[in-house]
């Protein structure tokens, strides 16, 4: 074989480890797709607009969950373990249980959405990504927002789909599966929102998981208060449009003030 060709092997083996590499490698996973972003944005003569810049985000931290899809798995199992546990230490009992199934359900799917919380943003500072984030030419509620609404599709919505399935293994009274749906369609967004302000202020420590917890959980109690009301009340075959109603302003409200509390936390915890 001629030194020519011995050469032309050695590069391409050396091409294909490096191949390898960079694919098992999630850190430059994320900051390939944030650098492709700034650069075609710098290079364009027109700024993205914000829903580009929203959905550019948004795809992101999509594509990186299906690559791990433990970031999916490990809350939708926790919440699974989590109910079905209480048959078991409580007992068969139907109408026990249709009694305290909404507050199962609850506090196993807030439980989840916290357990879920930590790699909210802990992998962009890892990485410098979140940096990048703020240093971008776009307002950062925009890309937090979609951070945010990335978590939920990530986490809210499976226990969405799952807890009906739950709710039968719990005896939930007939009446209340619309109460308990809609509870956790305006809920868990709101969880969502709430916890990314816990996280954007404890992303820089490095074991910040009980302050998490110490920061957030008071917060998630009116949610959790309102949605077992409305799902008992529910099943009492009552209105519970007053329930839903404050769930809905706690949505909104986090909606509009938790991407621009989050946006200045980040710039604090990153100095």
């Amino acid at each position: 074989m001629t030194l020519k060709a011995q050469s032309s092997q050695m590069t391409e083996n050396l091409v294909g480890i490096i191949d390898e590499t960079l694919i098992d490698n999630a850190l430059i996973e994320n900051t390939v797709i944030v650098n492709t972003a700034l650069e075609s944005t710098a290079q364009s003569s027109q700024p993205l607009s914000y829903r580009h810049a929203f959905m550019l985000v948004l795809k992101r931290d999509l594509t990186i969950a299906m690559r791990h899809k433990d970031d999916i798995i490990n809350p939708l199992l926790f919440f699974v373990i989590v109910v079905t546990l209480f048959p078991l230490g409580i007992g068969p009992e139907a109408q026990t249980l249709s009694r305290i199934a909404p507050g199962i359900i609850w506090v196993a799917a807030l439980l989840a959405t916290l357990l879920s919380l930590d790699r909210l943003f802990k992998s962009d500072h890892l990485d410098g990504s979140l940096e990048q984030m703020l240093l971008s030419p776009h307002p950062i509620f925009v890309l937090v927002l979609a951070k945010i609404f990335a978590h939920w599709l990530i986490t809210g919505l499976p226990l969405l789909l799952i807890a009906p399935l739950l709710a039968v293994l719990l005896h939930l009274d007939e009446h209340s599966y619309t109460a308990l749906l809609l509870t956790l369609l305006l809920g868990t967004p709101v969880l969502s929102l709430l916890g990314a302000v816990g996280v954007a202020l404890t992303v820089g420590i490095k074991k910040g998981g009980v302050l998490l917890s110490l920061l957030v959980l008071p917060l998630y109690i009116p949610v959790l208060i309102f949605a077992t009301s409305a799902i008992d009340t529910a099943a009492l075959g009552l209105p519970y449009s007053g329930q839903l109603a404050i769930i809905a302003a706690l949505f909104f409200g986090s909606l509009t003030l938790a991407p621009f509390a989050v946006g200045a936390a980040l710039k604090v915890s990153t100095n």
